[in-house]
Formats: structure tokens, C-alpha cells, sequence
């Protein structure tokens, strides 16, 4: 605690004072009273009155040096730490190609896919963040957003019936560039995940990549499929029937993509990969932050208005319902 005025507390030599005279009255003080015997005053002996008498005058001492400190201003402060985040602006472009019904992931491919995508949105709360889906062609599922909910929503409806089936990770690129090359965010990022090889679209995957490179955004490419063989559903006249297909994935393609633009490329081949990677990216792609402490402060006076008011209180009543009525 501390006085925000210290140099009023000087004002309390004033009741210090008030003391010192009244010790000097009373010690003065020879009331006298002619009576025939002196006898029962005698027995009487100091009763609780003789105290009694006393305390108004304590009370209105107590209330002016409780005034006196309460117009000091006393105040306590504590140091808090403020932060001051600079989010960074991610795009996720994800394959919604029929490929990514493939079932070596739990319960498939996209499902996985969405889901993480989902955890990574909610670890990530100052940053703006965009959704692209692509197959044999591409748009933009959300814009950049902090809108969380939103977000997530828009996430879960993401499904491989939405566009033309192919993969157009070309396209799938440039769309997602085109929706954060405008941001002027410090640290601008795509994380672009595809299960297959470029097959379809205009641009190519290599003047997207040379694009994003031009505009200084970063591309992390995330491969999705096991190794070998997959299964995937494939419909037949007795229902769908689970066959063995061969994961096919342009290796080097998202690799350069990734190294052009100062990303990096990872390979996923279960969940828990893939929750992996999420979480690497999640590491590097951490949001500046700068903290500054200053105090808060918490008013004190209260208190000591408080115990002033109820001590002057308390000497009103004592003066007028009980000392006046001394004999």
C-alpha cells in the first residue's frame, strides 16, 4: 500500500494535538462539589461511566485521522502483464477429391482430415484463417476469418461431392493464394493436403508454387495416404464393396512446392501422423507477441471514510442517549 498524497498525512499532528490539550484540560480539571459526607463516593470507587466520558472524545479523534488518511488517497497496485498478439493469416486448401474416401485413415481420409483441421482451427485464436477445397476444380469454402464457429461449421460441411472429381492442385494453389495475397499480415501461410497427382486444372502446380513465392507466402504441402495399397469403397451391383487400390501421391512435386516457397513438405499416413504434423506446423507458426506490464491499481480510501463516518456516528449517540444522562 501506498499514498497517493503522502504529504497530508501531516495533517494528523492535528488530532495528535487535539490529544495533547485535552490530556492538559483533564490533568487541570479540579470539579469540586460541597456536600455533607463524603462517604459513598468514597465506597463508589472508578466506575464504568468515569471511562465512559472519555470516549466520544476518542471516537472524534479516531474519525479525523481515519478522514485525514482516506483524503491521502491510500491505493495498493499489482504489475499485470498485457499481450499484445499479432496473429498470422493460414489458408488450408484440402483435396476433396473422391480419393479421399480411401479408408486407411480413420474412418477415411477427408473425415481425418476435416477433423484435425478442426483442432489445429481452435489451438490457433489471433489468427485469421481461410478454407479452399479443391478436386478437378477449386473455391473458397470460408475467407479469412477470426470467426471460429464459422469456421468449424464450414469445415465439417466440406465433402468430396461438392465439385467435378480430379485433382487440381495447381488450381487448388492459386485460389488459396489469391485469398491471402492481399492480407497484410506479417506472416502469411498456406497448408495445402492432397492424397493424389496433379491430373487436372489450368494453372499448374509449379506457377502456383512461383506465385506464392512472388507474393512471400509460405506453402507447407502435407501428403495423405499410406503406403502401398488402400482401401477404398467402390460401388457395385451388390452394394459397396471395400477394394485394395494403390496410394499414388506426387512426392516431388509437393516437396519442391514446399521447399520454393520456405515451406516444408510432410507425409501423413494414419491419424495420428497426421495430428503430428498439424501440431509441427501448429509449433512453427507461432503468432509474435509482445508484452508490456504496467500496474492496476485498487482504491483503499473506502475503508477509512468508512471507519470514520461510523466512529462519528458512534460518538452522536453516546453524546446524546447515554453521557448527557450522567449524573
Amino acid at each position: 500500500m501506498y499514498f497517493e498524497y503522502p504529504e497530508l498525512l501531516w495533517l494528523e499532528v492535528i488530532p495528535a494535538l487535539m490529544v495533547l490539550h485535552y490530556l492538559y484540560l483533564e490533568l487541570r480539571r479540579n470539579p469540586h462539589l460541597r456536600v455533607s459526607s463524603s462517604v459513598p463516593w468514597r465506597l463508589q470507587g472508578m466506575t464504568v461511566m468515569n471511562f465512559l466520558r472519555h470516549l466520544p472524545f476518542l471516537l472524534r479523534i479516531f474519525a479525523l485521522a481515519m478522514i485525514i488518511v482516506a483524503i491521502a488517497r491510500p491505493r495498493s497496485s499489482e504489475k499485470v502483464d498485457r499481450v499484445d498478439t499479432e496473429g498470422i493469416d493460414i489458408v488450408l486448401a484440402m483435396d476433396v477429391s473422391t480419393s479421399m474416401l480411401a479408408r486407411d485413415f480413420n474412418p477415411d481420409r477427408i473425415s481425418a482430415a476435416k477433423d484435425i483441421a478442426i483442432e489445429f482451427i481452435a489451438q490457433r485464436p489471433s489468427d485469421r484463417i481461410g478454407i479452399v477445397v479443391f478436386a478437378g476444380e477449386s473455391y473458397t469454402q470460408c475467407p479469412l476469418t477470426t470467426d471460429r464457429a464459422t469456421l468449424i461449421n464450414l469445415m465439417k460441411e466440406v465433402s468430396t461431392d461438392l465439385i467435378e472429381d480430379g485433382t487440381a492442385i495447381g488450381n487448388g494453389l492459386a485460389t488459396a493464394v489469391a485469398r491471402i495475397k492481399d492480407s497484410d499480415a506479417k506472416s502469411r501461410v498456406i497448408i495445402l493436403l492432397t492424397d493424389g497427382v496433379n491430373n487436372r486444372g489450368e494453372i499448374t502446380p509449379q506457377m502456383a508454387a512461383e506465385i506464392a513465392r512472388t507474393y512471400g507466402i509460405r506453402v507447407y504441402t502435407i501428403g495423405v495416404g499410406a503406403n502401398g495399397m488402400a482401401p477404398y469403397p467402390v460401388m457395385t451391383p451388390w452394394g459397396i464393396d471395400v477394394q485394395k487400390v494403390k496410394v499414388e501421391i506426387d512426392e516431388a512435386l509437393l516437396a519442391d512446392i514446399a521447399q520454393s516457397t520456405g515451406g516444408r513438405y510432410f507425409r501423413a499416413t494414419d491419424n495420428t501422423k497426421l495430428m503430428e504434423i498439424y501440431s509441427e506446423i501448429n509449433k512453427m507458426e507461432t503468432s509474435r507477441t509482445t508484452i508490456d506490464s504496467f500496474p492496476i491499481y485498487k482504491e483503499l480510501f473506502t475503508g477509512y471514510a468508512l471507519a470514520a463516518l461510523v466512529a462519528f456516528l458512534l460518538e452522536m449517540m453516546l453524546s446524546f442517549f447515554v453521557i448527557r444522562r450522567l449524573p
